[in-house]
């Protein structure tokens, strides 16, 4: 069974979907992987290493995809939805898509991957639990994410993190305000308080607060509580307009007293709540930054503007997309070992003598990845978020 492995084409992305270190472990697995040309080279993987290690270089992309049984991307279309699309004359019935691919994002989008009968598998699905961890891609970016996040924002703000003692006087450290401790969040508060930072940092999920209080942060406890905070997945679940309303008021005089916000709050498939308002922006230290990785979908902060960095009341706001990508080297390296991890647990072979390898539908990640099969979307939570009725086979008691 051949792997490929095409070029990503969303405009600036350096990932790349698999990297030459885990070529031998797929291919002792009994695959074969085949690279389009050039692929890796902007994460820092020239086509001579994966040829060093075992893979097949391919001069197209339509030949790529006529060859490969499975395609892997970093974006695939649904999550690229700049020319992604371009992609879908290529894939065919029963080829199997592995990716980023947004299945709660745009129903029409879902709909025509499913039109070409090809398998795709979404990474965003993956469930959160023990066993797969290692193929966790969404916590994996996250927490680069969140790493990077510090690393912008601090070179951005005019001031230093650390406290710093000389001769000409002592500077007082910077103050980093963390809004959504989930793994973005967490990664964030351990990077800023080695910088030397004072950090802080809120969630409406007070089970995070031992989380906050063990990397060095101060837990930031406002008089509101959220009802169901968090939902079976682990994520934070969306409140009513009355709860943001409140909460905003309350975090006003916190996001004032910091030089840096970092906000991560995201509910999937939803409009990203605000956190940050207009007024809070207006009351922040002229040379502040936030930074807003919930920008693309809408933003945690009101004056964020999705894509772009802007400077509003003398405030710095970064809204770019794909904070991840700008470590393409070790985001890919990490990328790569969660897909590796899922091929590995998606195909399994029946015997030690017997090489052929067979798909485990009866695996609960499996199952709660698969997006797309037999030209229909036939992933339950995926049809019942877009409202579409229920398949015939699920439909029988």
């Amino acid at each position: 069974m051949i792997i490929g492995v095409p070029k990503e084409i969303y405009p600036g992305e350096r990932r790349v979907a698999l990297v030459p270190l885990v070529i031998p472990i797929l291919t002792k697995a009994g695959f074969e992987v085949a690279i389009e040309t050039g692929a890796g080279v902007e994460a820092g993987y020239p086509d001579a290493l994966y040829e060093e290690k075992g893979a097949k270089i391919l001069r197209t992309r339509a030949e790529l995809f006529q060859t490969a049984e499975i395609i892997t991307q970093v974006l695939c279309y649904g999550a690229n939805d700049v020319n992604g699309k371009q992609d879908i004359p290529l894939l065919r019935k029963n080829q199997i898509l592995l990716g980023f691919l947004r299945p709660l994002g745009a129903g029409e989008v879902v709909q025509q991957i499913a039109a070409t009968g090809a398998m795709a598998f979404a990474v965003e699905l993956i469930p959160r639990t023990t066993r797969a961890q290692a193929m966790d891609a969404l916590s994996t970016m996250a927490s680069i994410a969140g790493y990077k996040a510090v690393l912008i924002t601090a070179d951005t703000l005019p001031r230093i993190l650390p406290m710093m003692t000389t001769a000409a006087g002592t500077v007082t450290p910077a103050r980093v305000l963390i809004l959504g401790v989930g793994v973005a969040g967490l990664q964030a508060i351990a990077t800023a308080r080695r910088l030397g930072a004072v950090v802080s940092a809120y969630d409406v999920r007070p089970a995070v607060k031992e989380q906050v209080q063990s990397l060095g942060g101060r837990f930031v406890e406002l008089a509101i509580e959220a009802k169901d905070a968090q939902d079976a997945r682990g994520y934070a679940t969306a409140q009513d307009e009355s709860f943001y309303q409140l909460q905003r008021e309350l975090l006003g005089k916190v996001v004032a007293e910091n030089d840096i916000v970092i906000t991560t709050a995201v509910i999937p498939g939803k409009k990203a709540p605000i956190l940050v308002t207009a007024d809070m922006v207006k009351g922040m230290i002229p040379g502040s930054v936030i930074l807003d990785l919930a920008a693309e979908r809408g933003g945690n902060c009101e004056l964020t503007k999705p894509g772009e960095v802007s400077v509003q009341h003398g405030v710095t706001i970064i809204g770019r997309y794909n904070i991840a990508g700008t470590a393409p080297y070790h985001a890919s390296q990490l990328y790569a070992r969660n897909l590796t991890n899922f091929l590995l647990n998606l195909f399994k072979k029946k015997t030690q003598e017997d090489q052929k390898t067979e798909l485990n539908l009866d695996d609960d990640i499996v199952r709660e990845t698969l997006l797309t099969q037999g030209g229909e979307v036939s992933n339950p939570r995926v049809r019942e978020f877009f409202s579409l009725p229920a398949l015939a086979a699920q439909g029988k008691s």
